[in-house]
């Protein structure tokens, strides 16, 4: 079977792709996969790192104002589309992916050229403009989030790495502290902001320092490779703040912690839910609110506590934050809380559709798309990052 995977630009797009291209080379490891990306996103670095084929096409991105640029739109999208096809007709794929992002419309528009089956996977609750199209090109339409309003979609989750859908937290919690260099005996907040940090999550937690320290709560801290360039250990009287600048497992990570104070992207709280940790989350707060939404149903069954950006302070965190985290009682009921939330066979459960919507094993025509039907700019990249 050969597959094309569109979703570029962020790790929020990306990392469910490629989750997915691993849990169809599960099933059957003579699976083709051919990735489509851009020159300027991260599918640079993360696919073939990965293992897997990147076919590059030229970003369409929307000017968000009106200027001449606009003009320059139809010719670049024409030769998008040109150049994914050029990619689905390398590997005569029998099915397309798209996740969104730069690459996601193109990829739609040449595969409903070629009549090739299109799967749609939407990861935030608040759909892009790129998938909001390709929901008008297929029946086959799956969303990572239970509330997601997208025409003709079905929760399956999101697609997560096999080291973090199958991760065992407290089985392997002491070899990971360790890791780190942090103790077996105390609570663990795992501090991170999302792939290049966040400077108030930062700010705040580091102001905080002396509270953990005198409640004996212990910190693993990624502050963003933007940050730092090295690790630094900012214990105090043996209660250890360990301060890094990234962490390429992040399984290894959740392992450690007993609690999470992050931003709640897409991806950061399927990871979070998937594998029962707690998360304090603090949205990002900017875009349409879609990270509010993201975090608002963990926290509503339990899994979690949330906290706007603009109140997040050492204060906050001394008077509300660490009473929490140090009520182990309370620690464990949070965990079971966040656990019955996540889905862990998002990566599977999509796989095994994939491969039967390119037998032709699902039925459903694709809908008629009319020139009216099209929203303004519904084929340019909606900017979001899903992490």
């Amino acid at each position: 079977m050969r597959v094309a995977l569109a979703g570029g630009g962020t790790a929020g797009h990306i990392e469910p792709a490629l989750s997915l291209a691993d849990a169809l080379r599960r099933i059957d490891p003579d699976t083709q996969i051919v990735c489509l990306g851009t020159e300027r996103g991260l599918e640079t670095r993360l696919v073939p790192m990965r293992g897997y084929d990147l076919g590059l096409i030229p970003a369409v991105p929307l000017p968000r104002k009106l200027t001449p640029k606009l003009l320059q739109v139809p010719g670049k999208l024409a030769s998008a589309i040109s150049a994914a096809g050029d990619r689905l007709d390398e590997i005569q794929a029998d099915v397309l992916v798209g996740f969104g992002g730069y690459v996601a419309t193109p990829g739609y528009l040449a595969a409903r050229r070629r009549r090739l089956p299109i799967v749609v996977h939407e990861a935030n609750p608040l759909p892009g403009l790129a998938n909001r199209l390709g929901a008008r090109l297929t029946p086959h339409v799956f969303t990572g989030h239970p509330h997601t309003e997208i025409r003709n979609g079905r929760y399956v989750g999101i697609p997560l790495r096999h080291q973090i859908s199958t991760l065992d937290r407290l089985a392997m919690g002491d070899k990971a502290r360790a890791h780190f260099g942090l103790r077996s005996d105390l609570p663990t907040l795992l501090i991170f902001g999302g792939s290049q940090g966040a400077q108030a999550v930062n700010e705040a937690a580091f102001q905080a320092q002396p509270a953990f320290t005198a409640a004996g709560v212990q910190v693993l801290h990624v502050v963003g490779p933007k940050n730092a360039e090295e690790p630094e250990d900012r214990t105090v009287d043996g209660v250890p703040y360990v301060a890094v600048p990234y962490v390429d497992r992040m399984d290894i990570a959740y392992a450690a912690a007993d609690m999470a104070m992050c931003r709640s992207g897409a991806m950061t709280c399927a990871e979070l839910t998937a594998v029962g940790l707690p998360g304090c989350f603090v949205p990002l707060p900017i875009g349409n609110g879609e990270q509010r939404l993201n975090a608002e149903p963990v926290v509503e069954a339990g899994g979690g506590l949330l906290i706007d950006n603009a109140d997040l302070t050492a204060q906050w965190i001394a008077e509300a934050l660490i009473p929490v985290l140090t009520d182990t009682d309370r620690v464990v009921a949070m965990s079971e809380a966040a656990a019955s939330m996540g889905r862990r066979d998002a990566d599977m459960e999509l796989a095994r559709e994939v491969m039967a919507i390119a037998r032709g094993e699902r039925q459903g025509e694709a809908p008629a798309v009319h020139d009216s039907d099209d929203e303004d700019g519904a084929y340019l990249d909606d900017g979001k990052d899903a992490r």
